[in-house]
């Protein structure tokens, strides 16, 4: 009895990881369908890898769920100014708040370019250097994890 409560068990566990592997998939298509046009442009405009410049924002705005993404238009995790506190009282975030989605890319874009490793990537596909060199610019406070994420949601959606 009690090992077959435990393969019951085990497959509800299972089956509710598989569903949370499939939103996740639907959700991370639904977001680079979104902005995979802004992200070519800016891409084409900067020399940055459409794929990176897409696997950063999905990771850093959980493909647009995390709040900073869906309250302020951050989907880099940029920190600044915004105007949160005026509307929640006592809430405050650190992260800089966009008009729209677009300017959250812009700025990313923008702020990569002035990089010191920049000028030496720019135009270059090889997605590993560009994850590598954004990262040993302090851009994640976990490099070595960060890294992986990047990579793996390059891999896993085929950016």
């Amino acid at each position: 009895m009690k090992l077959t409560k435990w393969i019951l068990k085990r497959k509800v566990l299972m089956l509710a990881f598989l569903a949370m592997i499939l939103t996740a998939n639907a959700q991370n298509a639904s977001y680079i369908s979104k902005h995979k046009t802004i992200t070519t442009e800016l891409s084409e405009q900067y020399g940055i890898p459409a794929s990176v410049i897409l696997a950063v924002a999905i990771v850093e705005s959980s493909s647009g769920q995390a709040h900073a993404a869906t309250r302020l238009n951050n989907h880099f995790g940029m920190v600044g100014k915004n105007n949160l506190k005026a509307e929640k009282k006592g809430y405050r975030s650190k992260y800089k708040q966009y008009d729209t989605d677009k300017e959250s890319f812009m700025d990313f874009c923008r702020v990569i370019s002035n990089k010191d490793f920049y000028a030496r990537l720019k135009d270059n596909s090889d997605t590993r250097e560009w994850i590598k060199a954004i990262s040993k610019a302090g851009y994640s406070e976990m490099p070595v994890i960060w890294e992986k994420r990047i990579l793996n949601t390059i891999s896993s959606n085929k950016l």
